[in-house]
């Protein structure tokens, strides 16, 4: 990752320009990316105020084009007080309407506000609107008389011109478009969730390379992207079809920035990691997890979709992940809607008649591979030493002609198993 920097410098009667950029060495985030420049000035009653007038509030522009979402939920916006908000709206506003240099609200200033407040509810704005993938960035403006800040103009920096972005817009929901036919809106929320989480693996692959991998293009149109646009177009999706979900940024065991989804099944908060859920990214990325293998030395290709980050409470998720961000997070306790629960997957000891019944299950249904959770340590080595050492698998699972493969994730206490002709 690379280090942030800040950097300003403030001379009197002159007007200097700051950056400070943010960026990711291999394309994983822990915070949103920023490229902002801060622009200081002091203004007098004098005629060089009058010859560099304010800019008119932000309230008095009317946006000729809109990308706002209607569905977005606004899960970041709710952790601000009431004075923030009022400034989240002016840069929602703007970014939304590919906005530049417009005055952020006076009542804003009124209320205690100041520059230094600009970035952590620029923040929150992106992590409620995964729709604004054209953003990269903002500056302001800042102007007072001696101390007294009297006003701050805020522009957004973009990736592309408007032009540009309306274009992709339309690629963006076209692909959507297509992907959402596969699921009926009475679908119950965890079928929602699941169809989501399940058809954004299937149609992206992990790449750090992957142009634009920091926003929802990259996944819904180009189909390569890393965990940030994965995050995204989860928080998308969720959010076209009614169902609340925000991004989360943090960190994983390795160090690197990581980012995921904070859901709400049936009215209970889980949180979501596509990403992880895709055997494409690198299974020696994930700690806990081990190449498949029946034999050891054995290197067999796996299925496509891990269920093990597929709405877990924060006691599963801090197994492997550390929570950060400017939005603070819930603490996640229901079951109900964990993948392994819902499916009758999750063990709590080695039952025989359960672990039959679940393979009778996808086999019934055509599903090719059997994954498996067990509740504690002590049920994960009772099953390893049934299930493999044991061999117990072939009752459950056998095929004369092939070979039955499996990779497992210790930290999560889970078995993937399937037949395979390698």
């Amino acid at each position: 990752m690379k280090k942030k920097m800040r950097n300003f410098t403030f001379s009197l009667w002159m007007v200097l320009l700051c950056i400070w950029l943010t960026g990711c060495a291999d394309g994983l985030l822990d915070e949103i990316p920023r490229d902002f420049a801060a622009q200081w000035g002091e203004t007098e009653e004098s005629a060089e105020a009058a010859a560099s007038p304010e800019p008119p509030p932000v309230e008095e522009e009317v946006p000729e084009v809109s990308f706002l979402m209607e569905e977005a939920f606004s899960y970041a916006c709710e952790s601000l007080n009431e004075t923030e908000r009022i400034w989240y709206h002016d840069i929602e506003q703007i970014l939304g309407s590919f906005g530049e240099e417009r005055r952020l609200s006076q009542s804003g200033l009124a209320g205690g506000l100041d520059d230094t407040d600009i970035d952590k509810i620029f923040q929150c704005v992106l992590s409620d609107h995964p729709e604004l993938f054209y953003v990269e960035g903002y500056s302001y403006t800042k102007y007072a008389r001696g101390e007294k800040i009297t006003s701050i103009e805020f522009s957004g920096t973009y990736n592309v011109e408007v032009e540009d972005a309306l274009t992709r817009r339309e690629e963006i929901e076209a692909a959507v478009e297509e992907l959402l036919s596969g699921i009926s809106a009475d679908a119950s929320d965890y079928d929602k969730v699941k169809y989501v989480y399940d058809t954004l693996i299937r149609n992206t692959d992990y790449d750090l390379e992957a142009p634009d991998n920091q926003n929802i293009y990259s996944v819904f149109v180009r189909h390569f992207s890393v965990c940030q646009g994965y995050a995204k177009a989860t928080q998308y999706l969720l959010n076209r079809l009614g169902i609340e979900c925000t991004l989360v940024l943090g960190t994983v065991e390795t160090g690197e920035g990581h980012a995921w989804n904070l859901v709400k099944v049936d009215g209970e908060y889980y949180y979501l990691d596509t990403t992880w859920g895709d055997v494409s990214y690198r299974t020696e990325d994930m700690p806990g997890s081990e190449e498949p293998s029946l034999e050891e030395g054995t290197k067999i290709s796996m299925p496509e979709i891990n269920y093990d980050y597929l709405n877990v409470t924060t006691e599963e998720l801090l197994r492997t992940h550390s929570i950060g961000g400017e939005v603070p997070m819930p603490f996640c306790t229901a079951t109900a809607a964990n993948y392994y629960v819902r499916e009758g997957a999750l063990f709590t000891t080695y039952d025989r008649e359960q672990m039959e019944a679940l393979f009778q299950k996808a086999l019934e249904s055509g599903q090719t591979d059997i994954t498996i959770k067990c509740a504690d340590t002590a049920c994960y080595e009772e099953v390893l030493t049934e299930l493999i050492e044991e061999q117990e698998i072939f009752d459950y699972l056998s095929d004369e002609e092939s070979s039955i493969a499996y990779t497992q994730n210790e930290k999560q206490h889970s078995l993937t198993f399937w037949v395979t002709n390698e």
